[in-house]
């Protein structure tokens, strides 16, 4: 059934998004809650204005995560981490932190989600972790180097 969403609603979708959902689900939920309206010819005439401000509004969307995964391209991300002598970490890696360096380095905001690393980055070295932005898998590269020990007075 093509519905008209009349309120935000997470998972589905925004408001005056234009959607085709389950019979069940209209029925049983999103019309008797007057969340959402049904698609009607007339429905259509009456909300013109504001479903093509929602189609606009979503293409910006698109087209901005469409940006940020070209930003990504070629990136490096680089960690100076406590490390023992065979250079293995203290503490591993994680996508929170990569995340966090990317605002700093690059002024990028990734969502941690949507950073997925193969295995927990524990040693020093290059290590290449894939970032899921608009639908699509970049590759991002992280450098992990022992932090300089101080000498000791």
């Amino acid at each position: 059934m093509e519905i008209l969403l009349l309120e935000d609603i997470n998972g589905i979708g925004k408001k005056n998004d234009l959607l085709i959902v389950g019979d069940g689900f209209a029925l049983n939920f999103l019309l008797p809650q007057r969340k959402a309206l049904v698609a009607t010819p007339t429905v259509r005439k009456r909300y013109a204005e504001q479903i093509r401000k929602r189609a606009e509004e979503k293409e910006r969307e698109r087209q901005m995560r469409q940006d940020a995964a070209a930003a990504l391209t070629g990136k490096t991300v680089t960690f100076s981490k406590k490390a023992t002598k065979t250079g293995k970490l203290y503490a591993a890696i994680t996508p929170e932190q990569i995340s966090e360096e990317l605002g700093k380095q690059h002024a990028l905001t990734v969502p941690a989600e949507s950073i997925v690393i193969a295995e927990p980055i524990k040693a020093t070295g290059t290590f290449t972790v894939q970032v899921e932005v608009a639908g699509t898998q970049q590759s991002l590269s992280v450098v992990v180097q022992a932090l300089a020990e101080e000498a000791k007075a």
